[in-house]
């Protein structure tokens, strides 16, 4: 038995959580938990930590938009070599969170400045110490293997190791309303990511005018409505012992209660592929069914012009036309060579991007792109440049206070 075992807070009341998100959106991450109420424990290199009570463990798997996954600690020691690793892992209470018929893998490992740096050792051994509890607990000779799999994530730090168990399924950016994303989407979570960190807010216009399957607009008008991103689907929670499907329902409900379509929005998208235009109108049809709590309809469709919609036309960049005289946000993401595409391509297309700065006099301008000399075939610096990840992409996010 590993006698440093750290047990994080997780009684009856109260669990450590680890949000997963892109680097770069660990603050976004944080300002949302704290606007839930919840208490950040620490944050960094694409994780924040905190603590929930199983209703805002739920909550913050729904509410969360800048989140890609929901992890739960179950147990943080120190271990230096693989018999200290062993121990450590077999003394977590596997049972009291995966039920019989719960197989297990090991997913991720990740390994810094530790003695134990095999990535492939470690996750051998911890599966092997999990399962080594489970079977003795119920009386195993071996686990299931081909019904649920419970997912584990190994993180060692300076010898400090984090046992870690998945809570969302599929990764929390899958909302449930992309039927088409159109050529290399941008991920859902990212774009949330990129609104909160440009300080737009519901009461100021906002534009894409190079909107591809609408990932950005859509994340905006699920903001401006006050609908949570994750109404629409399950997660892995569901499948485990401490879930509660009565207090799941009670919190799914309180979320979608809050959900306002009355307001007026001023959200406006624009695209040159009319037939991109068309898949961001059926993911926005799709995103509005969820956020009224109805089941997504599938195939092509599109809703009736309404103030509580964005504006979708077919229309290039270049012949946009600003929809109101109040100052607003353009936030894009424009087409770029690794992406899809020439690289010149992408490149003449940063520079007519300069044409906004008439259109859009004086507007605020964030883009997102993987060209680390943007700015200079945009024609002007940025106020800021934030570093982003959108997948294992390495993204760089431009903010330009006035167009």
């Amino acid at each position: 038995m590993n006698n440093n075992q750290e047990q994080p807070a997780q009684s009856s009341s109260l669990y450590t959580l680890v949000a997963l998100c892109a680097v770069g959106a660990e603050r976004v991450v944080s300002n949302e938990l704290k606007k839930l109420g919840l208490s950040v424990i620490s944050g960094g290199f694409g994780s924040v930590r905190f603590t929930a009570d199983i209703a805002d463990t739920y909550r913050s798997l729904m509410a969360l938009r800048a989140a890609d996954r929901i992890l739960l600690e179950l147990a943080r020691f120190q271990a230096g070599d693989f018999d200290e690793l062993f121990d450590g892992v077999r003394a977590v209470p596997w049972e009291n969170y995966l039920p019989k018929d719960t197989g297990l893998i090991v997913s991720k490992v990740r390994t810094k400045q530790s003695r134990l740096h095999s990535e492939t050792s470690v996750q051998a051994v911890a599966h092997k110490a999990a399962a080594t509890r489970l079977c003795t607990k119920y009386g195993l000779a071996r686990l299931n293997e081909w019904g649920n799999k419970a997912d584990i994530r190994i993180y060692l730090e300076k010898d400090l190791v984090s046992v870690l168990l998945d809570l969302s399924g599929e990764p929390l950016f899958k909302r449930g309303y992309r039927l088409e994303g159109g050529n290399a989407p941008l991920r859902e979570t990212t774009a949330a990511a990129m609104l909160l960190l440009s300080g737009w807010r519901r009461k100021f216009p906002l534009c894409d005018p190079l909107c591809g399957s609408g990932t950005i607009i859509i994340e905006a008008a699920l903001f401006a409505w006050d609908a949570a991103p994750g109404l629409g689907r399950r997660f892995a929670l569901s499948d485990l012992l401490i879930a509660d499907t009565a207090l799941e329902k009670s919190v799914h409900e309180q979320l979608l209660q809050r959900v306002d379509f009355s307001r007026t929005i001023r959200l406006y998208a624009g695209d040159a592929d009319a037939r991109a235009v068309s898949i961001m109108q059926s993911n926005l049809a799709r995103a509005y069914d969820i956020a009224s709590g109805q089941r997504p309809k599938t195939g092509i469709q599109k809703l009736a012009p309404s103030p509580c919609l964005p504006a979708c036309t077919v229309c290039r960049m270049e012949e946009a036309v600003n929809p109101t005289k109040d100052r607003g946000f353009i936030i894009t993401n424009p087409p770029y060579g690794r992406r899809m595409g020439d690289r010149e391509d992408a490149e003449t297309g940063y520079r007519n991007m300069a044409v906004l700065s008439r259109t859009f006099c004086d507007w605020h301008l964030g883009v997102i792109s993987d060209h680390a000399g943007f700015e200079s075939f945009f024609g002007r610096g940025a106020d800021s440049c934030r570093e982003i990840t959108n997948g294992a992409a390495q993204l760089y996010f431009y903010q330009y206070e006035h167009l």
